[in-house]
């Protein structure tokens, strides 16, 4: 059985090693929690303009689609994330990354 999906449009900056982040960038599918109004969310992260395979670098700002399940997003998020949101990255409790809703 397929997941359906809800895909928003957001511009996301890893932290660098040196600022508290990841040791290592990310790659197509990063599964970081998508956090926001005091919630982690699972939300997959996939980077467009990288090519397959192409690692994010860390403290650089890219476009990123955010995946949610199709499910949560129509009982929890539609009615939550707004364009122009702020929001983190998070894995645990630390903060890897923040970044910006651009497209619902």
């Amino acid at each position: 059985m397929s997941m359906n999906f809800h895909e928003i449009e957001a511009e996301i900056r890893y932290l660098t090693t040196e600022e508290g982040g990841r040791r290592n960038g990310v790659f197509n599918g990063y599964r970081g929690q998508f956090y926001y109004d005091g919630d982690d969310h699972d939300g997959g992260q996939f980077f467009p303009n990288q090519s397959e395979g192409e690692m994010v670098e860390l403290g650089i700002t890219v476009n990123a689609l955010v995946r949610f399940p199709q499910s949560r997003w129509d009982e929890v998020h539609s009615k939550r994330i707004t364009v122009g949101m702020e929001f983190e990255i998070h894995e645990g409790a630390k903060m890897v990354g923040h970044g910006i809703v651009k497209r619902l």
